[in-house]
């Protein structure tokens, strides 16, 4: 027994002065940090006097890890003690090889997590939903990936550095960034600040946020914020110093790196838990799992009480890493004077300041639009401006304004209208680019669409759309009512100026004939008064004519002519009189009635039918590219059934070119629209349909416009019903998360039935007010015939005129001509006694 005492103790002398490998795993990015790591295994050495060697295994975001695992493998072989994994994300690939062969594998955390984590909570307390963050390092950049993978909920992109391709890059963001964070440290953070005013980035200066990761914010230099109101300032205290340092007093923090010393001082715990442990080298061979791999179950409850006395600094048993607890202030700076905002801590989160006023800063979003009523208009008073620029909101008023603002409230943004600058919706060019609205969306412009625009599948290769906002609008045409001629003496033009001379020809031959037979006819009362009794009408060339006009009125002229060539030639006369009578009124009847009876067309099939109503559209609209392409199927369903009918193998008689069953309708009507050609927007078609007062001008369009034009003017109406009927919504940029947000906000006002409402404010057919009826039952007008009345007045003047010459004429009678008329009274009284004998001694029948 005493003989093998030497041995043992040869054994442990070798064991003891054995060399333990160590396998630290780092990021290909951080460069500095292998320095790091050799630093701290050199100083653990000469604490613990164990032989280390250090083997450093480096992992590429960008490359495979087939080269890494390779070197893992190789340490392995060769033996390796501890597995130290100080990359960001941890590498899943060392903690399971070292699980597996009984290996410790212990994860230090000196990425910018908790920065990271820090920096979303503080953008989420004052309603951030989007960040541009700038790095100071590549390094910085591939740490923060990993959070940001991991579920951030704030929109972000990530740039390094401040240049001009970064400048670029954030002017040209679609939607522009709410905030703008730059994480690294102060020096870095300071001459990155200058370079962003210098390139006039600090445009809203209170969402420029600056995270240091070292402890020199009492460094901060003012003079960079002299051309801006302020900045926010998140620093480490001064308390995570010390106990990094592990130390109570003379912590020196400006030196201080925080993940160079967590670096320095978990390499020496990890090796004075190896010392304690007795642990080995374990050798292997990858692919091949050892049955009886060693235990590591006494190592991690030996490193958590050595990690109990270092303050600030958790060990995570579940995720085996070791997490410091860090602590930042956060202050907010102007050019003259300090403000503490609060502070952040890996145990506590988020802690504001009570007496801060955290007011959040909206967003801002430029939104494309285009002026079409009622969609978008100009108030009265408004400076017009010009296309492509962007104005204030306040300028118009419309659908798509009050949409907009009721938008801004809900999610909380502030905005500004653009115009696209050749005034179009949007269609796609020869070269594959989009102009009009859907080109500045998709080039990064404006932000969103807020405007009459259909959901076609073209359209969403390039953008998205969100939930529709207005149901099916569709296609109709629009037309001008036809006037009816409004004339005094309408009634007149039934018959012909000719019929009419010859009418008033006839009455003055009737009045002389009768005037000529009734003086030379023998049987005439006016030459054989005794034949007929007294007082019998005399026709005189006056009482003839008098008795031709009368004969026209429902009276009759009264007491005809005696004699029979008379009494024939007014019996001629009377037939004549009913036969004109007869056929004015039924002429004026059916005038009227087809008056009433003309109105436009009633479908688009009809107005493709005539050729007397010429229409047209807007040039490279939607409506303009559905004939277009409902006119290309046309031609490709005609070739189909040609090919069909000329290479049939079976029966000929079954199918022949000249039997084609469909109507090549829209070929006719896109012929007519270019042969007319298309308006260059909208409002000059509807003015083009207003100065055809015939109504021989249609005008194809967008139904919902035309509905509205038609609701505010009594001089158009709408043609059949609508056709082609597509939903309206708003656009967003391929792949903006403004998708989800705007679509829960659309449902939310359909909920609340807010586009019933707004639509009822704008397609209100109160707004037209009074219109002139222009119902088939409608009766005959004033206008019309209102000549019959001004003939009686004209009738009523000339009597008033006859009275007065009669009385002048009979004044003038009694002043100039005296005479006695006794001995004519007693003749003519002596007569009527003859004539009355006569009659008493006539014989009887």
């Amino acid at each position: 027994m005493a003989a093998c005492v030497p041995c043992i103790i040869l054994v442990l002398a070798r064991a003891s002065l054995a060399q333990l490998t160590i396998v630290s795993t780092l990021d290909e990015s951080l460069q500095e940090g292998v320095a790091w790591l050799d630093e701290a295994v050199s100083q653990a050495q000469k604490t613990t006097g164990l032989t280390l060697l250090q083997v450093v295994v480096k992992v590429s975001l960008d490359a495979a890890e087939d080269d890494s695992q390779q070197k893992l493998c190789s340490a392995l072989y060769n033996g390796v003690a501890v597995v130290v994994d100080v990359t960001a994300g941890g590498w899943t690939q060392a903690r399971e090889t070292a699980a597996t062969y009984g290996i410790p594998y212990v994860r230090v955390q000196l990425s910018n997590y908790q920065w990271m984590t820090a920096t979303e909570h503080f953008l989420l307390s004052r309603n951030a939903t989007d960040a541009a963050l700038i790095f100071t390092s590549e390094a910085q950049v591939d740490q923060a990936l990993y959070y940001l993978v991991e579920g951030s909920v704030v929109r972000v992109i990530v740039l390094t550095g401040v240049d001009d391709s970064t400048t670029n890059t954030l002017k040209k963001m679609r939607p522009s960034p709410a905030y703008y964070v730059i994480l690294g440290p102060m020096q870095d953070l300071i001459s990155l600040f200058s370079k962003a005013v210098q390139q006039q980035l600090v445009t809203r200066d209170s969402r420029w946020t600056l995270v240091a990761t070292d402890h020199k914010s009492a460094k901060f230099d003012r003079e960079a914020l002299r051309e801006s109101t302020g900045v926010t300032l998140m620093a480490p205290t001064q308390d995570i110093c010390c106990a990094l340092r592990r130390r109570q007093s003379l912590c020196d923090c400006d030196t201080l790196l925080i993940s160079r010393e967590l670096t320095m001082n978990a390499m020496l715990m990890l090796t004075k838990v190896l010392k304690a442990d007795a642990r080995q080298n374990v050798r292997g061979t990858c692919g091949e799992a050892p049955s009886n791999p060693p235990s590591t179950t006494s190592f991690y409850p030996a490193l958590q009480t050595e990690m109990s006395k270092w303050e600030k600094v958790e060990w995570q048993a579940e995720k085996l890493q070791i997490v410091p607890q860090l602590e930042f202030d956060i202050t907010a700076f102007n050019s003259n004077s300090t403000l503490a905002v609060g502070s952040w801590s890996t145990s506590q989160q988020l802690k504001l300041n009570p007496r801060y006023q955290n007011s959040p800063i909206k967003r801002h979003f430029r939104i494309g639009t285009i002026m079409a009523r009622p969609w978008m208009s100009a108030k009265s008073g408004s400076p017009m401006m010009t296309q492509g620029s962007a104005s204030d909101p306040l300028l118009y008023e419309g659908y798509c304004v009050e949409l907009a603002t009721r938008l801004s409230q809900q999610m909380n943004f502030d905005f500004e209208f653009k115009f696209p600058a050749d005034g179009q919706y949007g269609s796609r060019q020869k070269n594959g680019s989009w102009n009009g609205l859907v080109g500045d969306l998709s080039n990064g412009v404006t932000d969103m669409i807020v405007a009459p625009l259909t959901m076609t599948s073209e359209r969403e290769e390039v953008i998205d759309f969100v939930a529709p906002y207005f149901d099916q609008s569709g296609i109709s045409i629009v037309i001008r009512k036809r006037m009816r001629e409004e004339s005094l003496f309408k009634f007149m033009t039934v018959l012909k100026p000719e019929v009419w001379v010859s009418i008033v020809a006839a009455l003055v031959v009737t009045g002389v004939m009768i005037w000529l037979l009734d003086r030379y006819s023998p049987y005439s009362a006016q030459n054989n008064a005794d034949l007929y009794p007294p007082h019998c009408r005399k026709f005189t060339l006056k009482e003839s004519f008098w008795f031709a006009l009368t004969s026209f009125t429902p009276q009759g002229g009264g007491e005809a002519p005696k004699a029979l060539s008379g009494r024939t030639l007014v019996a001629a006369y009377w037939l004549f009189v009913v036969l004109m009578l007869a056929t004015f009124t039924a002429n004026l009847a059916a005038f009227l009635t087809v008056e009433r009876m003309q109105s436009p067309v009633q479908s688009l099939e009809a107005l493709a039918r005539q050729a007397k109503i010429n229409f047209s559209t807007t040039m490279d609209s939607v409506v303009y590219e559905y004939f277009y392409n409902m006119a290309k199927a046309e031609d490709e369903l005609f070739r189909v059934w040609k090919e069909l009918t000329l290479n049939s193998t079976g029966d000929q008689s079954k199918y022949r070119v000249w039997d084609y069953p469909i109507k090549e309708q829209y070929t006719h009507i896109l012929q007519v629209i270019q042969d007319s050609g298309p308006v260059e927007r909208a409002q000059l078609g509807f003015d083009k349909v207003l100065s055809n007062e015939n109504g021989e001008f249609a005008f194809i369009h967008d139904a919902s416009e035309i509905r509205y034009e038609v609701y505010h003017n009594c001089l158009l109406t709408e043609v059949g019903e609508p056709f082609a009927e597509q939903p309206y919504a708003i656009a967003v940029q391929q792949g903006s998360h403004l998708q989800d947000e705007i679509s829960r906000a659309i449902l939310e006002l359909q909920k609340d039935r807010y586009f019933e409402a707004l639509s009822a404010q704008f397609w209100n057919s109160s707004a037209r007010g009074i219109c002139p009826s222009d119902n088939d039952s409608e009766g005959i007008t004033l206008q019309s015939l209102g000549g019959v009345f001004i003939a009686t007045l004209i009738g009523l003047a000339l009597a008033m005129i006859a009275l007065a010459a009669e009385v002048l004429y009979y004044k003038r009678g009694e002043t100039s001509l005296v005479s006695d008329i006794t001995p004519k009274m007693a003749l003519k009284l002596a007569s009527e006694k003859d004539h009355v004998s006569r009659i008493n001694v006539a014989p009887a029948y």
